[in-house]
């Protein structure tokens, strides 16, 4: 008799438990969710955080908040999100970088990029550009590579700092082409390009949004994009991948929850998130800065994380670049 009441008493607290687990997630969201971005304020994946901030607040009827936690390459603003209760209040707008690369790149990392997070949308693209400074005798990308065999060394290449896409880029470039160049790293994207544009550096890997207003200016010329197809947005434009064959890399952004985010959260997100980026006014918006909006399901982005995370670790570790 005391066993089946036990029995009795245990079925009905599970059954409760799942009920107020139900309307805990059906009550979402109840208060203000904060959206961290682990870059700074001003960049193209703090635009593009603002703009799903605004969507989702007036569709969900919440304040969605972005606070910008910038710091060691993204670490330090993703891994407040890696250790947020997941209860779909504190979610993060990051980008590749921090979760496909950064694992090989530092010795020490303070979450894994791929366990630690749950996958919610792809975002965007950003169209990632090789540019050169004018000065460069080459329209396109089989000229820049005769050039710089020819002057093995001389030719400096910018970069946001070690183990950034830019520097990545780059490095890849060069083991697929067998050429020798200097790498000048910067601390920051907005020196990098500067320098370009001064004649400092003469050879730049960047995302559209910085390289090309001074393209359009004539203070750059571009070259190519990286992506495996061209971009939507620069249709004439080659990819570099249609004169080095292989080389690829698409910079992506992304929004993610802690790992063990209730998977109804998930799914109302991703629907609402993917709505946003269907407006048109954001799609212009977007691709008025080399941007090009996706749509995906979590499950789409979670396969997408995992290959990305595998291929770029292998990839930083052949290249040997490392950041203590």
């Amino acid at each position: 008799m005391l066993i089946h009441l036990r029995k009795t008493l245990g079925v009905a607290g599970v059954a409760l438990f799942a009920t107020f687990s139900t309307a805990a997630v059906a009550a979402w969201p109840d208060k203000p969710v904060t959206l961290i971005v682990p870059w700074a304020a001003g960049g193209s994946t703090d635009i593009l955080a603002r703009v799903l901030s605004e969507h989702l607040g007036k569709s969900l009827g919440q304040p969605f908040v972005v606070e910008n936690r910038a710091g060691a390459s993204g670490n330090v603003g993703s891994s407040l999100v890696a250790r947020a209760k997941p209860d779909g209040y504190t979610l993060l707008v990051g980008s590749m970088s921090t979760h496909t690369m950064n694992q090989a790149l530092y010795s020490k990392m303070p979450f894994d990029g791929v366990k630690d997070f749950t996958p919610v949308a792809k975002l965007a693209l950003v169209t990632n550009t090789m540019v050169v400074n004018p000065s460069i005798p080459a329209g396109n990308v089989a000229e820049f590579i005769a050039y710089a065999k020819a002057r093995p060394g001389e030719i400096a290449y910018a970069s946001a700092g070690p183990g950034s896409t830019n520097h990545l880029s780059a490095a890849m470039f060069e083991k697929a082409t067998g050429i020798e160049m200097l790498h000048v790293p910067y601390r920051g994207g907005a020196p990098a390009v500067l320098d370009t544009v001064g004649n400092q550096t003469q050879l730049l890997f960047t995302a559209g949004t910085q390289s090309l207003p001074f393209v359009k200016d004539k203070k750059l010329k571009l070259l190519g994009v990286t992506e495996d197809k061209r971009a939507p947005t620069l249709p004439d434009v080659p990819t570099v991948a249609e004169t080095v064959p292989g080389f690829e890399l698409a910079v992506w952004y992304g929004a993610f929850g802690p790992a063990g985010l209730p998977a109804d959260i998930v799914k109302r997100l991703n629907a609402e998130i993917n709505k946003a980026l269907k407006d048109p006014e954001v799609v212009k918006k977007m691709e008025g800065m080399a941007v090009q909006v996706l749509d995906s399901s979590p499950e789409q982005f979670a396969a997408d994380l995992t290959r990305d995370a595998d291929k770029y670790d292998k990839l930083v570790r052949e290249l040997g670049i490392r950041i203590e």
